[in-house]
């Protein structure tokens, strides 16, 4: 009898061991376990105060704004006046007329240089034999 009781308590104790193990794989996590540097970190960014600026402390960083005037509308010339220059305007040459006039030796120099050159492109071409 005293065997068996033993062997009973044995046979109990071995088993509670065997799911305790088991349990304690099960339980334990990362999550459990306290991370000290991440609790230290935190606790200072709680505890962190900023600096008081003064009150006056933009004075030099920022200008004042002033707001720009206002443009004054350009004035309108009157009909006597835009009849006088679209006048004046006519009875102007352009420029480029004179220039044609006094350099029109050179102009029919060159327009025979043309020339000789679109006649020689206009001849069929010749290849020369290879040997």
């Amino acid at each position: 009898m005293v065997a068996s009781l033993v062997a009973k308590g044995a046979l109990s104790a071995a088993r509670s061991s065997v799911s305790m193990q088991t349990a304690r794989a099960f339980s334990t996590s990362m999550s459990a376990k306290k991370d000290f540097v991440q609790e230290i970190y935190l606790r200072e960014l709680k505890a962190y105060k900023a600096p008081a600026k003064a009150a006056d402390a933009h004075v030099g960083q920022v200008r004042d704004f002033h707001a720009p005037k206002q443009p004054q509308a350009p004035a309108v010339p009157s009909s006597s006046d835009l009849s006088g220059e679209l006048d004046a305007y006519a009875k102007a040459e352009p420029d480029h007329a004179e220039k044609q006039t006094s350099s029109g030796a050179e102009v029919t120099e060159s327009n025979e240089g043309v020339r000789e050159f679109l006649e020689a492109a206009k001849a069929p071409y010749q290849e020369e034999a290879h040997h």
